[in-house]
């Protein structure tokens, strides 16, 4: 119904003007992607046994769209690059517009499936599976990212986000075991109960507005009528609900560690962070209309994301600190996180949007990298990630400096403690916007999240520090003391190198990243 109706007003703006717009390189952010999983599998019909091939072409395809995305994050005039629309049409008749924030949003989303791809590229001899549909299903789901970020129209962002969704379960699936077909089966069963959910508010939206496009005017309108303004807060509630599975948000959170844990490390980091940013831009295509409205003050709204926010950082963070397991830990981090990036848009101010972007970001590169280690520490002779304990990375950060000082540096990033000042700045940017809208009380729990996280990740930390016990690598064919050797592969090393040196950069200068943004 709902793409019906997109269909039925791209028709009618056609009709009144003959033609829509089209601009290729506006949309390169999500087309590039789109033609390299076609190219990808091409090549693979030319070339079947070849693997370095897909690599290439599918690191080609996301560097192409992120360079595609760059002038929008970049552009002096902060407009919001605009196609598929009408010339001189009336506001909401482009169904593609991508803001700064949402050309940052879609650079980094793209950069984090890059890195998924060169991770998923060490594991190609351990893991089962076609790697021309490794890369292809990598590509499907970043042209998805990256087009619901930029869709202000419902049937187009409902599919694309869906399809930022579904490859990712066939990746979770492909590993071949009984414990990645219940992970896979747990993440579709979630998507599919998140999809019904979405169907419905965008139903309830088109009834408020009357109208498919996520347009400022249409919002306006509907609003100023007491009985129209009722069913769009349903509206946009139920929406949230339906994001909230896709972000991990309390209470609809449960898939998240199951599907962490029994799936490749590599397409764990990349629901944790591409998927995550993408759902961000979902959610900010969403609520970006509501900043400033009054007369009244959408309250409900205010209150239903805060709490959600708060109560997945109470949540994730009280269970992470029970975790012995660093792919659980990073896990209930990640729905920890989630309720971090969504705080400041309880603000529904453009500085809260900024802020939630921003923290986006600086979660993805600090998981990106805590991930990377992951898959290097292994069982002596078992496949990459296999040794997960907390034992396995005691005195890593001595024994292994070039792996455990970037964990580190992740983990400090994700308590906000110094010297990782990124992540400080980050949290103290997500609260700025509470206290301007006069939301203290959410502002003081965030703070006690805050206290309650510095334990979590200060106790592994200070395992990393421990001295260390007898630990081997993979070179050197002893497989004495604990058994756990650290394998570092050209891909790891890759997120791992310019990881940390992102981290370092923004660290000593976050005003760049916060620049970027404002």
């Amino acid at each position: 119904m709902t793409a019906l109706t997109g269909l039925s007003t791209l028709s009618a703006l056609t009709a009144q003007s003959g033609a829509v717009s089209i601009d290729a390189l506006r949309l390169l952010p999500a087309l590039a992607p789109a033609l390299g999983a076609l190219l990808v599998l091409l090549v693979d019909a030319l070339a079947p046994r070849r693997t370095l091939p897909h690599l290439v072409v599918g690191a080609l395809a996301l560097l192409m769209g992120a360079a595609g995305a760059m002038p929008g994050a970049l552009s002096p005039a902060r407009e919001p690059v605009l196609t598929l629309c009408l010339p001189g049409g009336p506001d909401g008749a482009c169904l593609w517009s991508a803001g700064p924030l949402d050309s940052t949003l879609q650079i980094g989303l793209l950069a984090a499936s890059l890195a998924a791809l060169l991770l998923l590229s060490d594991q190609w001899r351990d893991l089962p599976g076609d790697r021309a549909v490794d890369v292809a299903l990598i590509l499907a789901s970043a042209a998805g990212g990256a087009a619901v970020v930029a869709a202000r129209e419902l049937g187009t962002w409902l599919v694309a986000l869906e399809l930022a969704t579904l490859p990712v379960i066939a990746l979770v699936v492909l590993r071949g075991t009984r414990r990645a077909a219940h992970g896979g089966m747990t993440l579709m069963m979630t998507s599919l109960l998140s999809f019904a959910v979405l169907v419905v508010g965008t139903g309830l939206w088109v009834m408020a507005t009357g109208d498919a496009s996520l347009s400022g005017t249409a919002i306006r309108t509907a609003w100023a009528e007491p009985d129209q303004r009722a069913v769009l807060v349903v509206a946009i509630l139920t929406l949230f609900v339906g994001l909230g599975f896709k972000l991990s948000l309390v209470p609809f959170h449960a898939w998240t560690p199951p599907t962490f844990v029994s799936g490749p490390l590599p397409i764990s980091a990349l629901l944790a962070t591409a998927s995550k940013l993408a759902a961000v831009g979902a959610l900010l295509a969403l609520i970006a209309p509501f900043a400033g409205l009054a007369d009244p003050h959408p309250h409900a709204l205010a209150f239903v994301v805060g709490a959600l926010a708060i109560g997945s950082m109470l949540v994730g963070t009280v269970v992470a600190f029970r975790a012995t397991d660093l792919v659980r830990l990073l896990a209930w981090s990640t729905i920890a996180q989630a309720g971090w990036v969504v705080l400041p848009l309880a603000a529904l101010t453009t500085v809260g949007h900024r802020a939630s972007v921003a923290y986006a970001l600086t979660y993805a590169a600090a998981g990106l990298v805590a991930f990377a280690v992951a898959t290097a520490v292994r069982t002596a002779g078992g496949e990459p990630g296999s040794e997960r304990g907390l034992a396995a990375y005691r005195g890593l950060a001595r024994s292994h400096p070039h792996v455990g000082g970037p964990l580190i540096l992740a983990l400090l990033t994700l308590a906000g403690l110094p010297p990782a000042i990124l992540g400080l700045v980050a949290k103290v940017v997500a609260i700025r916007p509470l206290l301007a809208a006069g939301l203290w009380p959410l502002a003081v729990l965030a703070v006690i999240a805050v206290v309650l996280g510095i334990a979590v990740y200060v106790r592994w930390i200070a395992v990393l520090l421990a001295a260390p016990e007898h630990r081997t690598t993979a070179a050197s064919g002893n497989n004495a003391g604990t058994g756990v050797e650290v394998q570092v592969g050209p891909g790891a090393l890759a997120v791992l190198s310019l990881g940390t040196a992102l981290l370092v950069v923004a660290s000593v200068v976050p005003q760049v990243l916060y620049g970027l943004l404002s």
